[in-house]
């Protein structure tokens, strides 16, 4: 093949080799989506739908079982006054003798892994309730309640109607903390998110001990999808129509406090919504984000080319079937019908997709 030295300047030539490198690059990313089996672009489909919840399907969370990876389930809350945190299979069939029913409007739901209870490690199922302005705490898979009746949240302020959640475990000392959003109603634009320690009272019941206020609201809606990236230590909040924003989630280390950075501020087509990390074996971390009226997943990088002073960069976005979608979870495990990982998104028809995790990768739009 001719060699051709771009250093000279002639347009033409210059034009010739910059396309050359295009169809070099785009002819290597569909090869390599060709080989997972996808197209770029295309409306990826769920493989499966859950069964309805009874009124407003919100926010899911994934729980792997340690040893039977057939036996995992997907949790998901149903948003209302009579409200219930749904559990279902890896079928999308309704388990109802886990299912919690009578809740205030439940909103968010995270899983909590190894935390210490009755001197025990045991996984723990986290939900804010709204309306009643605490956390219900279940422990997994009975989903037997260990938090006394709840975690009163917000306490002594006027905006106390509690949205998101997400757990964070301190590698250093195993210490589990909680960190919650608020509605928009009342709400201060600094100090907008609260975290607090969870911690056994001896008798086999978490409390709530408040660690810290932090974090800064637009003023624009609401922050309600929170995230953790637990290796990395990171908080993700979508500040809704805003944008991304990135804390320590330790609270512990110094300016803890601090705003690390601001994201993703263009290109949604309006609310910035559920957010979950992905973290794969070999592979940079990876940031999806629901674009909710897109009816889309952007992906950001969070380490790797193109990732200064730890500013997550936009790789692409995913076209997916689930509608106006608040909120996702995934893992990156191998689970029965998805050998790739799964996403679990929640669908404005009261139910939830799972998604194959690669899939949706390899349909990408870079």
């Amino acid at each position: 093949m001719q060699t051709v030295w771009c250093g000279v300047i002639n347009c033409s030539v210059v034009r010739a080799c910059m396309l050359r490198v295009a169809v070099l690059f785009v002819g290597l990313f569909i090869a390599s989506t060709s080989a997972l089996g996808a197209t770029p672009g295309k409306v990826v489909q769920p493989r499966v739908v859950t069964e309805p919840v009874k009124h407003d399907s919100d926010d899911p969370a994934i729980w792997v079982h340690p040893t039977e990876p057939a036996q995992s389930l997907i949790l998901g809350t149903d948003k209302d006054t009579d409200g219930a945190l749904y559990v279902f299979d890896l079928q999308g069939r309704i388990l109802h003798d886990k299912v919690i029913r009578g809740l205030a409007r439940p909103n968010n739901v995270d899983i909590a892994r190894n935390v210490m209870v009755a001197g025990q490690q045991v996984d723990v199922a986290l939900v804010s309730e709204r309306f009643a302005h605490r956390i219900r705490a279940y422990r997994l898979p009975d989903f037997a309640p260990i938090d006394g009746g709840g975690i009163a949240v917000f306490v002594g302020e006027r905006a106390r109607d509690v949205m998101g959640i997400a757990a964070y475990r301190r590698p250093a000392d195993g210490a589990t903390f909680v960190i919650v959003s608020r509605s928009d109603q009342f709400a201060p634009q600094q100090g907008y998110l609260h975290q607090y320690r969870l911690v056994d009272d001896g008798r086999g019941t978490l409390r709530g001990v408040f660690s810290r206020a932090f974090g800064e609201f637009s003023g624009r809606k609401e922050i309600e999808a929170l995230s953790v990236d637990g290796e990395a230590g990171h908080l993700y909040a979508s500040d809704e129509t805003f944008g991304l924003r990135k804390y320590h989630a330790d609270p512990g280390v110094e300016d803890a406090d601090d705003e690390l950075s601001l994201f993703g501020t263009q290109g949604f087509a309006r609310d910035h919504e559920g957010s979950a990390v992905l973290r794969r074996e070999g592979e940079p971390a990876r940031l999806l984000v629901s674009d909710q009226q897109a009816g889309e997943l952007r992906v950001f990088a969070l380490e790797g080319p193109g990732v200064v002073n730890g500013q997550p960069r936009y790789l692409g976005r995913i076209r997916y079937a689930a509608r106006d979608t608040d909120g996702i979870d995934l893992t990156p495990v191998a689970l029965p019908g998805f050998p790739q990982g799964l996403l679990v998104a929640m669908s404005t028809d009261k139910t939830y997709h799972y998604y194959d995790l690669g899939e949706l990768l390899a349909a990408m739009i870079p």
